[in-house]
């Protein structure tokens, strides 16, 4: 049986964006496909991984090259490694792109921020603009976008099936995620309009 190839899913946007929805349910589809996976969730590894680092720019810096460090230990034994933290910095991204060893893909979880303060499930955006948490991103701290992600979902103006079908047909249309079985018997011209539809979007 060949190996699957692995490759880093790397979910970046502000807090709120749907960056863990997106990436807990695009793990899912992946273990019914019999995809090795794991998440790396941001809350989670600071938890486990960088318990006692702050919020400073070395600090968050240090926190992402480990997630880094760990997503390419994954993909590099051919899992997919799908991460989802703020990782606020684009520097920190492309450092992390640029050590890969497995293809890297990033996601881009854009929403306009009057719309996060308005969901603020956590009440972290109230908290922030009290002055009760410093160098809270999007708030005190920058957030830096990138310029080229591999995929750009805008979570304000999509429904979450919408964002979910656009990274899988991404990841389905460079052959990093096998189809699922009922794709294997769609009709040509069904598969011609999905290729038409990225092309649309600008994937390919």
């Amino acid at each position: 049986m060949m190996r699957h190839r692995g490759f880093i899913l790397w979910f970046t946007g502000l807090s709120g964006a749907g960056k863990s929805t997106l990436a807990s349910r695009v793990e899912q589809e992946l273990r019914e496909r019999a995809v090795p996976v794991e998440l790396l969730d941001g809350d989670e590894v600071r938890q486990n991984l960088s318990k006692g680092l702050g919020f400073s720019k070395e600090d968050r810096d240090t926190n992402i090259r480990r997630i880094g460090f760990v997503a390419n230990l994954l993909a590099r034994n051919h899992a997919v490694a799908i991460t989802a933290a703020i990782s606020p910095y684009r520097a920190i991204r492309d450092e992390i792109r640029g050590r890969s060893n497995a293809p890297f893909v990033e996601v881009y979880c854009e929403c306009d921020i009057d719309e996060l303060e308005r969901r603020d499930v956590k009440g972290l955006y109230k908290k922030a603009r009290a002055g009760l948490i410093k160098n809270f991103t999007g708030i005190d701290d920058p957030y830096e976008a990138p310029e080229q992600p591999e995929v750009r979902v805008d979570t304000h103006q999509e429904s979450e099936d919408q964002s979910y079908a656009k990274i899988m047909t991404y990841l389905e249309s460079r052959g990093y995620v096998p189809p699922p079985a009922e794709a294997l018997q769609l009709p040509s011209e069904q598969r011609q309009a999905s290729l038409k539809r990225l092309k649309e979007w600008g994937y390919l």
